[in-house]
């Protein structure tokens, strides 16, 4: 009697508490930018269309990586290995433009070292800026429009602590998911963001371009939100064909890598060593297998950032801030393909009847 009493205790306990997470998802600011010390900005090339995104901190935060997807095109990955030096973040930078992208970094560099931010190396402060890139390149057929340093600068300018723009905008502008399906059977993708508050005060909030190879799949109810289209234009099912040994035609294999690709950042406000945001960035990197299928393939450069600002005093439980961070990211995954807007020949899902 005593373990039931116990186990239904603790259901309850799990019960409330899901109901005050998804209470405190629409609260208020619901994006990154709900983490104290965190702005946001994007610059957008609507003439092909691509662009950047530059989440910058406002002082500094400890950062983390996960880069598990076989295709990456990242800058500054190894410095937040936990056994390297530098413990610091000043900015992160997500792009399109593949390699050609990662270019937006510097820019956002030289936006912060006119603020004289940067790690003090006594001769100067260099901003750290890890960086990574989706490959947009096809999209628009205008591939040498591509983000520059330019954009990052004007990315960083437009920065502000206001509720994130989400959709066709900054790094997610060309962004496409569901291209497993094959030419013509793809679908516009692009930013989301999402947040969660507790009574605590600890807030955990993720930002995520999904251009990825499968379909993104809504993980409160399983189903297919965007993805591969068969040739009526209805949405295929990869999971179903996958497990028959079926085919889908697509260009998501060794053969032709690097096309693909979503990336993120998740930020908060507690305060976490490096290890720590190294191991949360494992967590959170969970939330992208909740929400895309398939994921970490060969030809998706999938990774994943961490900022802990640390402006939250109380200590937290780490393994609760990685359970919030990966709900954050698949509700993000969600956003990016459900608040995109078409464009010719690639709808959204808001298209789909």
């Amino acid at each position: 009697m005593k373990t039931r009493l116990a186990v239904a205790a603790l259901l309850c306990s799990v019960c409330a508490w899901s109901v005050a997470v998804a209470q405190n998802r629409t609260a208020g600011n619901a994006t990154l930018t709900a983490v104290p010390g965190i702005i946001v900005g994007h610059f957008t090339y609507t003439e092909r269309p691509t662009g950047c995104t530059a989440v910058i901190v406002q002082g500094d935060a400890v950062g983390g990586v996960a880069q598990r997807g076989g295709a990456p095109a990242t800058r500054e990955t190894d410095l937040l290995n936990p056994l390297n030096l530098v413990d610091k973040v000043n900015a992160i930078s997500l792009s399109g433009g593949s390699a050609f992208g990662l270019d937006a970094a510097t820019g956002i560099s030289r936006w912060l070292e006119q603020r004289n931010v940067g790690w003090d190396t006594r001769i100067a402060k260099v901003p750290i800026v890890p960086a990574a890139s989706i490959y947009d390149l096809p999209v628009g057929n205008k591939p040498s429009i591509r983000p520059d340093a330019d954009c990052g600068f004007k990315a960083a300018t437009a920065a502000s602590s206001a509720p994130v723009p989400e959709g066709n905008v900054g790094a997610g502008a060309g962004a496409v998911l569901g291209q497993m399906g094959g030419a013509g059977h793809a679908m516009k993708s692009g930013l989301g963001t999402a947040s969660i508050s507790l009574p605590n005060g600890l807030i955990v909030a993720a930002l995520v371009v999904v251009n990825a190879s499968g379909e993104v799949i809504d993980p409160s109810n399983g189903r297919v939100v965007a993805g591969s289209r068969d040739e009526k234009g209805a949405l295929i099912d990869l999971r179903q064909i996958l497990r028959r040994g079926g085919s889908v035609g697509g260009s998501a294999d060794a053969r032709n890598p690097g096309e693909h690709t979503t990336i993120g950042v998740v930020a908060t406000n507690a305060k976490l060593t490096k290890a720590e945001a190294a191991r949360l960035a494992l967590m959170a990197d969970d939330g992208y297998a909740r929400a895309i299928n398939p994921v970490h393939t060969m030809a998706d450069g999938d990774t994943i950032f961490t900022l802990a600002t640390g402006r939250l005093a109380a200590p937290v439980d780490l393994s609760r801030v990685g359970a919030l961070a990966a709900e954050v990211v698949s509700d993000a995954v969600v956003r990016a393909a459900t608040q995109a807007t078409g464009i010719p020949g690639l709808p959204a899902a808001r298209d789909l009847k």
